[in-house]
């Protein structure tokens, strides 16, 4: 049987806050670590019938880009919907908010740019 394996190392400040966050898998290309400003785990707990998260970003995580970052997971998660479900309602009507959201980032871009 096959395994993979994903790891996430995350360098906190005195406040336990993140610096650094670093990311690798064995089935990505390359065997170097990565660095990013952020992730989002979801782990469904099957006998709570809940989500377990964890979401973490680093300190030069800019906010125009987590929030960009969580359209993209939910857009993301759209795809998933579907490709899980079949649940095209489900998954056209999670498009749907990514296309809003998307106009929303957009006009608050071109607001903050005017200032």
């Amino acid at each position: 049987m096959k395994e993979s394996e994903i790891k996430l190392r995350v360098e906190l400040d005195q406040e336990n806050i993140p610096e650094k966050i670093f990311w690798n898998a064995t089935d990505k290309d390359g065997d170097q670590e990565e660095e990013t400003k952020s992730f989002s785990l979801s782990i469904w707990d099957h006998n709570n019938k809940s989500t377990l998260r964890i979401d973490l970003w680093n300190k030069e995580m800019p906010l125009d880009e987590m929030k960009r970052f969580y359209v993209d997971c939910l857009g993301g998660l759209a795809q998933s919907v579907l490709n899980s479900t079949g649940d095209e309602f489900m998954s056209t009507a999670m498009n749907r908010l990514c296309e809003k959201l998307v106009k929303h980032l957009e006009e608050e871009n071109r607001n903050n740019q005017q200032q």
